[in-house]
């Protein structure tokens, strides 16, 4: 039998285990007394329940509910729960139940390398971050007799939260057992955990799809990662194991590789079998109809020894240099295991979405302070962009194309005969594995949310797997000690009740008396600008942007503050007319942006259907380094003519730094502009968007000046004009506005962009 240890990918370093007080996830059967460790009572316990699990409250909101909780406990010398999110988080992360660590491995090739141009996969180091799914286990027994069978029950399945970049992709991969009810398992009540997250090696798109040994190095490397992941599973498959049952009871304990849930091409990379073939029997792809017989690990194995790659492959459909992980198991055959998938099978059949592989523009759509696009609901994040990009791509040619699209698969359709072969085995996969549902990929899909997506827009998006992984562990450690609190018949009654019996002669005084109404008509948008609280103090912004005259921007800056009745562009007036400046300067990387929200008879209400004024806020970058990674310098609009309506009474530029000087007492708060021009009277005809591009003076020198912050109205989003060319694959999301020469002004960033400008 073949093993994962030495094929295409080799497992080094120590495995890293991160501290305890950061990252203990899971749930350990502890028993526990009548105490409400480490929460001091009732309330304390659901309040950090609804803020973290039920909420999702964002540590900020957290804090402002707790200084106005405080605010009304302050006469009666009493104080909330927590004091701020820290003590939260940090009173969370004392809870004894799950206390399993996460640990991490990383994995790199270590096959036949070329004598030149190596490709850089080759030479990088993948991590697999992953727990312990034994490590409930309480001790060891040396005799044999009595034990449970606990089938461990696998699924994996990549899921993207962010569509429209296709950039934060995880690789989640979830465990259950199979003792469990089908409709436990599909219900929420954290039956299916999450034990991994396998590494996505990033590539070109060339060594991607045209790379033979870069898609082996990787499909090897997904068994090698199962196969560490499950290495503690080993011994406790041949002999069994002590455990601690839920009811209390230990058991003696045998486990075993149960179903794999997986779809077709997960299917296909488990069974090692090529694409089209069949994973259960020996049927050809040509006929599969013809009765053959079951695949099983031992025939592989000996087609392997006897046989050639390419005789595998062409009369067999196996892949012979893969080997699937369960070789490292005993007792464990892949084909055996594989669940069906009727999400896929029968409810999605074929369907695949390939959009965002067809436009891979919108990679190259810049980042944008007020448009949260790659968060939350990622249909509506690609329809803000994907207009632009597909302009001028949707032609009668296209059209023609889709036709015969059209034409050759109704020629071709005797494809889904694998789909209509799959279902013949269905009878068998019954009578091993119970009701198809209880096995479907959709549990996995549903699973993604809870596991993957929520933590991940609970992050920053930035490296945000280290905070997903914290996220999971607090609310999986919220969920043991909320079981555990509730069998103990600790949480009877609400917080209410329960306060009322602790204080019988206190009065509750509840006064509901609201006399606000709910405005549910039309909103203006106010806007204020205000620099970042924390300034870099510079004598040279010159030398900082590479601006030479910048200097003398400055004095014409002055000029016309002093001087707001002169009828002059500030430009045009001769420097010895303008004050001299040579005192510091503070440089800012950043400045936010308040809107608040005015009823208004004016304008149209926007998509906000709250029908609340209210305060919200957005940051406009200039910053030569961002995240330590590259430049982030945001575009705005800029209210330059009050008089007219739109786009006619604004301009759009981009930020190059904000700063402030004092001049005689006053402190005047800037920003230093590289100026677009708009094109045309009209937006564009095709998109509804107006058109731009970088402005430059009478000497082909970039229009260059500084203005006052007041007069930034809100943050802009373009969009590149792509035309008919080819964006090149090295080309990077930050590089854009230097790339391109027009640009469509996003009218569909959000409802305030809509509102403003349009």
């Amino acid at each position: 039998m073949h093993s994962n240890s030495l094929v295409g990918a080799q497992i080094v370093g120590a495995i890293s285990k991160l501290k305890q007080d950061k990252l203990n996830i899971g749930i350990q059967p502890i028993l526990q007394s009548q105490r409400m460790t480490p929460y001091r009572n009732h309330i304390e316990f659901e309040t950090a329940e609804f803020f973290f699990a039920e909420n999702q409250t964002p540590a900020a909101q957290v804090n402002k509910l707790l200084d106005l909780w405080a605010s009304t406990l302050k006469k009666h010398d009493d104080k909330p729960p927590f004091a701020d999110y820290h003590d939260l988080y940090k009173t969370i992360n004392k809870t004894p139940l799950g206390d399993i660590k996460w640990e991490s491995f990383s994995v790199r090739y270590n096959g036949k390398r070329p004598d030149t141009d190596v490709p850089p996969w080759m030479d990088q180091v993948f991590e697999v971050w992953y727990c312990d799914p034994q490590e409930d286990i309480i001790s060891e027994d040396p005799e044999s007799h009595g034990s449970t069978f606990v089938p461990v029950v696998l699924g994996s399945d990549k899921t993207t939260v962010s569509v429209a970049t296709g950039n934060n992709e995880y690789y989640p991969l979830y465990a259950s057992i199979g003792n469990v009810c089908n409709n436990v398992r599909r219900a929420h009540h954290d039956a299916v955990s999450i034990i991994a997250f396998l590494t996505i090696p990033k590539m070109t798109k060339e060594h991607a799809t045209g790379d033979v040994k870069f898609r082996k190095f990787c499909q090897q490397l997904f068994h090698c990662s199962l196969s560490k992941i499950l290495e503690t599973l080993r011994p406790g498959i041949t002999k069994y194991e002590v455990a601690c049952f839920s009811d209390r009871h230990f058991c003696h304990v045998i486990y075993g590789l149960g179903p794999y849930i997986a779809d077709y091409e997960e299917q296909v990379l488990l069974t090692c079998i090529v694409c089209g073939w069949c994973l259960r029997c020996l049927s050809s792809c040509i006929n599969l109809d013809e009765p053959a017989d079951w695949h099983c690990c031992h025939h592989m194995d000996v087609l392997v020894e006897e046989g050639t790659l390419d005789a595998l492959w062409d009369e067999y459909g196996i892949v012979g240099d893969l080997v699937p992980f369960t070789n490292d198991f005993a007792w464990a055959d892949i084909h055996e295991l594989i669940a069906p998938d009727i999400l896929h099978q029968l409810i999605k059949g074929t369907f695949k979405d390939h959009l965002v592989d067809w436009i891979e523009k919108i990679a190259a759509v810049p980042t944008f302070a007020g448009f949260k696009q790659w968060m939350g609901d990622d249909s509506k994040a690609l329809m803000k962009v994907y207009l632009s990009a597909i302009e001028g791509v949707i032609t009668e040619k296209t059209l023609k194309q889709i036709q015969e699209a059209l034409d050759q698969f109704h020629r071709y359709q005797k494809i889904f005969e694998t789909l209509n072969h799959s279902l013949q085995h269905y009878i068998l996969l019954i009578q091993l594995f119970g009701a198809p549902n209880g096995l479907c990929s959709s549990i996995t899909e549903a699973k993604h949310i809870k596991a993957v997506k929520e933590p991940w827009r609970h992050s920053s998006q930035y490296k945000a797997l280290g905070q997903m992984l914290v996220t999971n562990q607090h609310l999986n450690k919220l969920a043991a000690l909320h079981a555990d609190f509730t069998q103990c018949k600790m949480l009877d009654g609400t917080c209410l009740s329960a306060a009322a019996l602790e204080a019988v002669n206190t009065t509750v005084d509840n006064n509901d008396n609201n006399d606000n109404e709910v405005n549910d008509g039309p909103t203006d948008v106010e806007a204020h600008v205000e620099l970042a609280k924390m300034p870099h103090e510079s004598s040279s912004t010159s030398l900082k942007l590479s601006i030479l005259h910048l200097p003398n921007l400055l004095r014409c800056f002055l000029f016309s503050q002093l001087n707001p009745d002169d009828p002059h562009d500030p430009s045009e007036v001769p420097l010895a007319c303008c004050p001299q400046f040579d005192n510091k300067i503070n440089v800012f990387n950043s400045a936010c942006s308040r809107f608040f929200a005015l009823p208004s008879s004016k304008k149209t209400a926007p998509s906000d259907l709250s029908g609340i004024s209210s305060m919200c806020h957005e940051y406009i970058h200039a910053c030569p380094i961002w995240r330590n990674k590259h430049p982030q310098f945001d575009c705005v609009f800029v209210n330059t003519n009050p008089g007219l309506d739109s786009m006619r009474g604004m301009d759009v530029a981009q930020v190059l730094s904000f700063f402030s000087f004092t001049y005689k007492a006053k402190l005047y708060p800037c920003a230093v502009m590289w100026w677009f021009d708009t094109i045309g009277d009209l937006p564009n005809e095709d998109t509804g968007m107006w058109v731009v591009q970088p402005a430059h003076n009478a000497n082909n020198m970039p229009h260059i000046s500084i203005i006052h912050i007041d007069s930034i109205y809100h943050a802009a989003h373009l969009i590149p004009v792509y035309g008919t060319q080819l964006v090149p694959p090295q080309h990077q999301h930050y590089q854009t506005y230097d790339f391109f020469c027009h640009f469509y002004v996003n009218k569909y960033a959000d409802h305030y962009s809509f509102e403003i400008a349009f």
